[in-house]
């Protein structure tokens, strides 16, 4: 088989959760960086055809691509640390290739032979790896393996790595496992056993590392290394030590420092120069040394796990980096927020975003919560259903409608100013039946979106079922809440605002999925400093007032 794109695996073994998408993300950079056009895609081993049917507690945040994939939430990663946009190519899961093998048996197109996990399964997988790699986009194709090695849902994957290996030759595919070197306190002792067996696991389904990235909480000594070297089958350069570190975004120096990126470019028989690493490095000096503090409430119903919101967490490190300034996220579940905690649990702080999410539970603490910061002028940002909140709570404490409700919440709702969207009423379907992907949207002039984009229209990822219902439209306007953004198809309102409050701005896209080091996202970058200039403003009162 010819190629001029080469392939790099991204296998992981021990544990999970080693962070193989941070390592994957960290070494396309470096090699970005070096002038190679890179991609990653992720291949996800559970049944499920995609994450958009999962809730967020068992699997985090559904990312979700300008195309309408959505997709496990490492590619939002591969975005932020390549600025390259991902597509439905670089996520396949095993009920993706399970369920196309099967409607192509349906239609008869493997004349009558029985279908097999191999090779049928494992043609199906190599087929979606390669692609990208056929587009003629990149020059480099990572593909991180989800799971750990020895998984029996991961089997046909690493089946398909072997093949392809055969198939693409020598200096065109490599494999980097991705262990875990463990410390055990009562020995003083770090210990490759674990590594060892994870190995050998993988060379019997015929698989051998070419690089070991170890993750370890403390220095790896030169021994260590040569015995790693001597059991694994691997070069003692090609064993890397990754230690814990304080960022994410700390990773592609640390894998600089430790050589991957000339491990990986010598064995695929490329030519490595130095990294330009200037604008990454300028980001991660402004990150680690802020001039300021803000505090911002993240008011959600997932709370509890942080990768729920992963994407909007990411997005306020590169606006907060961006305003040189640390954004304290304090996390505030709304189910347990009412009319009484209102005040002890948000007057403290400098900026209130009201999350995404879906269904009815914690929704009346949403709506507490953009009541409380909505009389107290305090910068309001909603995302998505945080949008659809705040106009519900508009209706009901401005304009008097005390029913307003989302049909999502109450079908019978005497005011439904959020409905179900036209063309979702006859859908049954959940997976991948919503309103997925970029849509245009128009700014109106004089609004803050306007100033903050600085043009007259964008093009913003959705993931929704619901929308503002026009039949309200005029009657919220002339109470005071304008619709600044409007998709100039569907005439679908996009974004509200209140121009007599500090900083209130809802939309019912997600700016988060777009947000990158290279380019933060700018309605995070402008709330962050319209949070800022709020706790100025209410330091600058509490002096005088104390004088």
């Amino acid at each position: 088989m010819s190629t001029t794109t080469k392939y790099i695996f991204v296998t992981g073994g021990v544990t999970s959760s080693l962070g193989k998408g941070i390592i994957a993300a960290s070494l396309a950079k470096l090699l970005q960086a070096q002038g190679y056009k890179t991609t990653i895609q992720k291949l996800d081993p559970y049944i499920n055809v995609d994450p958009g049917t999962l809730n967020p507690y068992e699997h985090g945040e559904c990312y979700v691509t300008d195309d309408g994939a959505e997709t496990d939430l490492d590619l939002g990663h591969y975005e932020r640390f390549l600025n390259v946009p991902t597509s439905q190519s670089n996520n396949v899961t095993t009920g993706r290739i399970y369920q196309s093998v099967i409607e192509k048996e349906r239609r008869g197109e493997f004349l009558g032979k029985t279908v097999q996990v191999i090779p049928h399964i494992t043609d199906e997988i190599k087929e979606r790896i390669q692609i990208l790699g056929k587009s003629g986009e990149f020059d480099i194709v990572i593909t991180e393996i989800g799971g750990t090695v020895g998984d029996i849902e991961s089997l046909p994957y690493v089946e398909a790595v072997r093949q392809m290996r055969w198939d693409l030759g020598k200096h065109n595919a490599l494999v980097i496992h991705l262990t875990l070197i463990p410390f055990l306190s009562a020995a003083g002792e770090l210990k490759t056993k674990p590594t060892q067996h994870s190995v050998k696991t993988l060379m019997e389904s015929g698989v051998q590392a070419d690089i070991l990235v170890c993750r370890t909480e403390h220095e790896l000594p030169e021994d260590l290394r040569s015995k790693l070297a001597l059991f694994c089958n691997v070069r003692e350069e090609a064993v890397i030590q990754a230690i814990d570190a304080s960022t994410i975004y700390d990773v592609p120096n640390l894998m600089l420092s430790q050589g991957l990126d000339k491990v990986v470019l010598k064995k695929l028989n490329l030519e490595s120069s130095e990294p330009d690493l200037t604008q990454w490095n300028q980001f991660l000096g402004r990150h680690k040394n802020p001039k300021g503090e803000v505090t911002i409430g993240l008011i959600g119903k997932y709370v509890e796990l942080q990768d729920s919101y992963k994407s909007i967490l990411e997005a306020f490190i590169h606006a907060g980096a961006e305003n040189e300034v640390k954004v304290k996220v304090e996390s505030i579940h709304s189910e347990y927020l009412t009319e009484k905690n209102a005040a002890k649990k948000l007057q403290h702080l400098h900026g209130v975003v009201v999350a995404p999410g879906f269904g009815e539970r914690g929704i009346e603490g949403k709506i507490e919560a953009v009541r409380f910061v909505r009389e107290q002028n305090i910068p309001f940002f909603g995302i998505c259903l945080g949008m659809q909140m705040a106009v519900i709570e508009y209706s009901r404490n401005v304009l008097g409608l005390s029913e307003a409700n989302s049909t999502e919440m109450n079908p019978n709702t005497e005011h439904p100013v959020i409905d179900l969207m036209e063309s979702q009423k006859t859908i049954t379907d959940k997976g991948g039946t919503m309103r997925l992907g970029a849509w245009d949207c128009d700014l109106k002039e004089d609004s803050i979106v306007k100033s903050v984009y600085n043009t007259s229209t964008i093009a913003e990822r959705h993931r929704h079922r619901y929308e503002f219902n026009n039949h309200y439209k005029t009657q919220i306007e002339d109470a005071g809440m304008i619709a600044t953004g409007i998709n100039p198809d569907t005439k679908l309102v996009e974004i509200i605002e209140i121009p007599t409050h500090n900083w209130f701005v809802g939309v019912q896209y997600h700016p988060e999925y777009k947000s990158t080091v290279s380019n933060p996202h700018p309605l995070f970058v402008a709330f962050v400093q319209a949070a800022l200039n709020f706790k100025k403003n209410k330091n600058s009162v509490s002096m005088a007032q104390n004088q």
